[in-house]
């Protein structure tokens, strides 16, 4: 039997290669007679580059940028297809992870440092950029980005916005004369793994906000500066960010990117696949394990388990799939892709124990599964 590792990250607890890795040890600690082929995937989540930047055998290039609060730090991109394409991991520079959780502050956080990433990216004369947008700590509707490309945000009386996304309630007009114009002879991809909207109760702000550290006030807040947001860029371009698939995604980025710079929003797990060479591994496949922190009714809307199942079932390929959490209510459809669900963890721990004992309950959960199935061979 040939099993074909393919999990996303587990939030919070390993990236992709090391559940991959925790995985494959426990098959080879089982009494099933295997190979294994260790192919760690990612949606556009935290993580996502810099697997795409090892599976296309890219080069790392340092930069110094700004991160959400305004601090230098020393950050990378990745070159791919001979130095044409550029990858960006926007956590890299507006991730949450730089910042501690008494620092989070989603309404004076901003996105500047991964529009610096981009500046660097054209300097190295690249007429491709990937972006993974997973693990912002931003809601700040690209304005960042935006405006680290030239682009200014006016109020009334014409004063520049500078303290974004808290002053675009009072934002007035866009001033796009001064956007360095080598992006628009750039393929923007944005890699999204979710599919909320900018506005609205499913919107960036009030779905995003909390995880970012808004309060109700603050979420209120957040979803007014984007509404206005999305009233002058339509009054003043015909396009109305609202109505954007994926525009939620990282506090309103895609919807920001797509609005402003034409990007092209994409299914993250689905472009991973297409340009890592997933199908090539599907083929020698006979089993497929994959998983993520937790699998419910949200993996079905472009996670990667789900991405990764449905290749599998286009070939007949059975599919298992590994997490800490599984509910039970969204068992019945996403029976029809995978075989089989497998809680690795225990009900009765706390959430912080379990997430340290992620790698050691893989590994023992695929162990287990090893055994079971070489029982049935």
């Amino acid at each position: 039997m040939h099993i074909l590792i393919a999990p996303n990250a587990f939030k919070n607890s390993l990236d992709a290669t090391a559940a991959a890795e925790a995985i494959r040890e426990g098959l080879n600690q089982s009494k099933l007679k295997c190979t294994c082929e260790c192919f760690p995937v990612g949606d556009g989540g935290d993580g996502t580059a810099t697997l795409l930047i090892q599976k296309c055998g890219g080069t790392i290039v340092p930069a110094e940028v700004h991160d959400p609060l305004g601090r230098k730090i020393r950050a990378a991109f990745g070159l791919i297809d001979n130095g044409e394409t550029a990858v960006i991991e926007m956590a890299d520079a507006s991730g949450l992870r730089l910042l501690r959780c008494d620092e989070f502050d989603p309404l004076h956080a901003t996105t500047f440092g991964t529009g610096e990433l981009i500046k660097c990216a054209l300097d190295k004369g690249v007429n491709k950029i990937i972006i993974g947008i997973g693990g912002s700590a931003t809601v700040d509707g690209a304005t960042g980005i935006l405006q680290a490309l030239g682009i200014r945000f006016l109020d009334a009386g014409g004063k520049i916005l500078s303290n974004l996304p808290e002053e675009l309630a009072d934002l007035e007009s866009i001033d796009l004369s001064g956007l360095d114009q080598r992006i628009s002879r750039c393929a923007l991809i944005v890699l999204c793994d979710v599919e909320n909207s900018l506005l609205g109760e499913q919107g960036a702000a009030k779905v995003f906000g909390p995880q970012k550290g808004a309060t109700g006030p603050v979420v209120k807040k957040l979803e007014a500066a984007l509404a206005k947001l999305r009233d002058v860029i339509f009054r003043q371009t015909g396009k109305d960010l609202a109505a954007i698939k994926h525009g939620g995604a990282a506090g309103g980025v895609a919807a920001g990117l797509q609005g402003f710079l034409n990007a092209t929003l994409v299914n993250g797990i689905d472009h991973f696949l297409d340009i890592t060479g997933f199908e090539d591994a599907l083929q020698k496949a006979d089993l497929v394990i994959t998983g993520e922190g937790g699998i419910d009714e949200q993996t079905m809307r472009g996670k990667g388990p789900f991405g990764v199942a449905l290749r599998a079932r286009g070939k007949n390929i059975p599919v298992i799939g590994l997490a800490g959490r599984v509910a039970l209510e969204a068992d019945a459809p996403l029976r029809q892709y995978f075989a089989q669900l497998l809680a690795i963890g225990h009900s009765s721990v706390e959430l912080d124990k379990a997430l340290q004992n992620t790698a050691q309950d893989l590994q023992r959960t695929a162990m287990e599964l090893g055994n079971r199935l070489a029982v049935k061979a």
